[in-house]
């Protein structure tokens, strides 16, 4: 996978890569895609990727420097989508590591004191967010408990993306009065990872798997309740998971292209295709853009994140759709990019029930809500 500011890869311009300055992240990509198979295959945290990753300085680029915040947002979601374009499973990691530290920088900035910031910049300090609870029958959530003064964690949280290689996550428990909080927590103890529970076709080096949380300390409650939904955060969090999705569909047009050159023929119905996809890949970059551009504004932006995750969603299934009806069943049948990308994108998207937002959404366009 080459990634060049400014190129032109399988017939289209690439977006170029964030931060110039980071003269290892085209290297760092193409060792993320060289494992994706493999990671597919025999799923296990993707350690040589984000070894690769910390390298070539990225996994501290959304730290503030002594002049605020290292990267624009743009550059953010066009990192996660890079990042995602090569292992679908990688990009959701990363994802959810940024919006920690975005989380920790805004709510809890103490936490990231002089030696847990150079730990998260040189890969030794990776961080989740684990917002899931368990269905009926799989535990207890998660709930906050004073144990003679210390703060610890009980009980068990679902998706948990990173499990087993990450060091520390923020994870959504109830307190003591049944309010949902926001706790960084420390995974060095007290935590039980069940494996067996994540069996999904897609996303299996996200290493999504069942936590069950026995005493681990809680480094920081951050905020009041309600912080994980506090604005523009919440939102920001958000568009920055549709950087990972616009980046999974990336790789299910470069497979698709890739394997209809490869067959040396073009016919009608794949022709239209491929236009279809041209046509989605459009859709996708300009909602992205404009979300970037609209964050970076500071300006409100709930009504943006439904409408752009919704569109961007819509296009992406559009497009591995397209991809398949352009290839037919045998790059499904022998796996590879094409088959990973399209169960990547399936698993992720049912993750994330976008239609009772839009649905409100909908309802305040009808009432005359000028905020929408």
């Amino acid at each position: 996978m080459r990634v060049r500011v400014g190129a032109v890869q399988n017939g289209r311009p690439q977006a170029p890569c964030p931060a110039p300055a980071w003269q290892g992240l085209e290297a760092a990509l193409e060792r993320v895609a060289a494992g994706a198979d493999e990671l597919d295959s025999r799923p296990a945290f993707p350690r040589d990727a984000f070894a690769a990753l910390a390298s070539a300085d990225v996994l501290g680029a959304t730290l503030p420097g002594p002049n605020g915040r290292r990267i624009s947002f743009g550059d953010e979601l066009r990192l996660v989508r890079s990042v995602s374009r090569a292992d679908g499973s990688v990009g959701r990691i990363l994802d959810g590591h940024f919006n920690a530290i975005e989380r920790l920088t805004v709510a809890c900035p103490r936490t990231l004191e002089r030696d847990e910031r150079a730990a998260i910049t040189a890969g030794a300090l990776l961080l989740g967010v684990w917002g899931a609870d368990p269905a009926p029958g799989e535990g207890e959530p998660a709930r906050l408990v004073d144990e003679q003064g210390a703060i610890t964690l009980r009980g068990a949280k679902t998706f948990c993306s990173g499990a087993g290689g990450v060091q520390r996550a923020l994870v959504i428990a109830r307190d003591e009065a049944g309010e949902r909080r926001l706790a960084y927590v420390d995974l060095s103890r007290g935590v039980t990872i069940d494996r067996s529970w994540y069996r999904g076709e897609g996303l299996r080096a996200s290493e999504s798997h069942r936590v069950v949380f026995d005493g681990a300390p809680v480094r920081a409650v951050l905020g009041g309740p309600g912080e994980a939904s506090r604005e523009p955060w919440f939102s920001r969090d958000a568009i920055r998971t549709s950087a990972t999705w616009a980046g999974i569909a990336d790789s299910v047009l470069d497979a698709a292209l890739s394997f209809l050159r490869e067959r040396g023929e073009s016919s009608e119905i794949a022709a239209l295709a491929a236009g279809r996809m041209r046509v989605a890949l459009g859709t996708i970059e300009r909602w992205t853009v404009h979300a970037a551009e609209r964050a970076e504004a500071q300006v409100p932006l709930a009504a943006t994140a439904i409408e752009a995750r919704w569109a961007i969603a819509a296009a992406a299934r559009e497009l591995a759709a397209d991809a398949a009806l352009a290839c037919g069943s045998r790059p499904l049948a022998t796996g590879g990019a094409l088959s990973r990308g399209r169960r990547d994108l399936d698993l992720f998207l049912l993750q994330h029930r976008l239609e009772p937002l839009l649905a409100r959404h909908g309802a305040a366009v009808i009432a005359g809500d000028r905020r929408t």
